[in-house]
């Protein structure tokens, strides 16, 4: 798991009362389900805290891969606990974030990181991908999570991780593989096709985002992609690492 540049914005000050607002994009469901409701909740079950106003800023799209409600549960965790000065420690903060769920913890540290486990088993990576651009792809398709874990299709020749990650980012194409990709990509072919494009451009590596529906392209250069090729997706974003 790799940080990106890229954010949601919060704010969190205290109140007379309890509330959550957002801004930008529209986030469905309920708001006590929100990740950042959930994490002032369980801050709030153990520690005297006073009641406060959090206001999200939402711009990393949902259900695309993106980890961005992660991220945001993760922080609310981390504000609250800067903010009321609890000084809680790392491994209690990544604690609370495996309950909000398995990504959370990832977003504590925010590093490069190992996951195992259910994602929340965490071990520093030296990875290092200064310098690289990532692209990243995504027309809307949405892939039921429940759906990508049933229909994944196991590799079992994939080889030591570890030793292909610490190879260059070009050796990757030939042997770091999403295994929930083939299963995903039976359904919705045109993903397949957009990763394909990718490697037309000279992505040096590409791929699907977990378990999608996201996909996404390194670039050790800058790249030049049509305008045309753009303009189909809902999202379309090039980040400078």
């Amino acid at each position: 798991m790799y940080p990106l540049p890229w954010y949601d914005v919060l704010e969190i000050v205290e109140a007379d009362s309890f509330a959550f607002s957002t801004s930008g994009l529209d986030i469905p469901g309920k708001t006590s389900d929100n990740l950042c409701h959930r994490a002032y909740d369980l801050i709030r079950e153990q520690y005297d805290i006073p009641l406060v106003h959090i206001h999200l800023q939402k711009n990393i799209p949902m259900g695309g891969g993106l980890g961005g409600g992660s991220s945001d549960g993760a922080h609310v965790l981390q504000l609250l606990n800067t903010l009321f000065e609890l000084n809680l420690s790392y491994e209690t903060l990544t604690r609370f974030a495996a309950q909000l769920g398995s990504d959370c913890p990832f977003f504590i540290k925010d590093t490069p990181q190992l996951a195992s486990g259910r994602g929340e088993v965490l071990h520093d990576f030296d990875l290092d991908l200064s310098g690289y651009t990532i692209v990243l792809l995504n027309d809307g398709t949405h892939v039921s999570t429940r759906a990508a874990y049933k229909n994944v299709q196991l590799h079992k020749g994939h080889g030591d991780l570890i030793e292909q990650l610490n190879g260059s980012v070009g050796s990757w194409k030939d042997e770091v593989q999403n295994d929930f990709e083939p299963g995903i990509f039976d359904n919705h072919a045109q993903l397949n096709e957009y990763k394909q494009q990718l490697y037309g451009y000279g992505s040096k590596y590409a791929a699907m985002t977990g378990s999608g529906a996201t996909i996404y392209g390194i670039f050790d250069t800058t790249p030049e992609i049509p305008q045309s090729f753009k303009q189909q997706f809902r999202v379309y974003q090039e980040l400078k690492l």
